[in-house]
């Protein structure tokens, strides 16, 4: 299978291009891609004709997308819209990931693909966007929506993920203030990617939840990276409003795998296992 993958340096483009070793791949970087260039997507994916686009580019800068509505929308939505359409006339499959954020935190318990979103920030409604539009305009897609990804490589601009983030502030000896009135599912991005290698290779097409399974707060989260890699850290709850950060989160928004389900695809671990897995693997435990 020849397949095109867009963010390929990124924290799950990466893993996605070493889950796909066996394909024929075409990693594109922002260097190599300017998605807001219609006029370059279409050439490039014209010359290349990928049986399969996995577009994991995103402007994901959560509270940043609250000043930048212009660019939240334009990398989030309208380059998917254009992405699927020129996917759509070239009979190219379509793979784009959207987020938990879609959700208002209303529930407390998991959602579901049937579940009606409402975003509460700048950044949910372009995903949001983005998800309407690929559905809307490329009959051959696979929306994803995941949750809490963290990955070997890091956000670029983010400081790595959340788990090297909260390592290196306690080996730093900082105080760590992390909320505790959000819940969410931490995804392993190596196992994210290898879910998506397997959906690609059906026919099944749609909307799909891909996170590990369960829930726990960011809290919980941080506290589970330091009780498994022996850390000591100077640790405490907070709340969200406490911490004061621009954009609006929902305070519950953990997402059922129902439709993987149905496919009898959905073997994602918990999430302290794949965490355990993560921390294994970098060496920290």
């Amino acid at each position: 299978m020849k397949i095109m993958i867009i963010g390929a340096g990124g924290q799950l483009g990466s893993e996605l291009v070493n889950i796909l070793q066996d394909d024929t791949l075409i990693p594109l970087t922002h260097i190599d891609i300017e998605m807001t260039n219609p006029d370059q997507v279409n050439d490039i994916l014209s010359s290349n004709m990928p049986d399969v686009v996995i577009n994991s580019s995103a402007y994901h800068r959560v509270d940043d997308c609250e000043d930048n509505i212009d660019k939240s929308f334009s990398v989030n939505a309208y380059a998917v819209r254009t992405l699927a359409k020129i996917c759509s006339e070239l009979r190219t499959v379509l793979v784009n990931f959207s987020t938990d954020y879609v959700f208002g935190g209303e529930k407390h318990t998991p959602y579901t693909e049937d579940d009606m979103p409402n975003p509460l920030s700048v950044y949910a409604v372009s995903k949001l966007a983005g998800e309407y539009f690929a559905r809307n305009n490329c009959q051959r897609h696979f929306v994803i929506r995941t949750c809490g990804l963290y990955g070997a490589k890091g956000i670029s601009g983010k400081g790595g993920n959340f788990v090297e983030l909260m390592l290196r502030l306690a080996r730093e000896k900082r105080p760590l203030q992390v909320v505790a009135d959000q819940i969410v599912t931490p995804t392993y991005a190596k196992e994210l990617a290898v879910k998506v290698s397997q959906l690609i290779r059906t026919d099944h097409y749609g909307l799909y939840h891909m996170t590990n399974n369960g829930g726990c707060s960011w809290y919980e989260f941080a506290r589970t990276v330091f009780d498994l890699t022996g850390i000591k850290a100077n640790l405490s709850p907070t709340t969200s409003e406490e911490y004061g950060a621009k954009a609006k989160r929902p305070a519950y928004s953990v997402l059922e795998n129902r439709n993987l389900k149905r496919l009898d695809l959905d073997d994602m671990r918990p999430w302290r296992e794949a965490l355990t897995e993560y921390l294994s693997e970098k060496g920290y435990i």
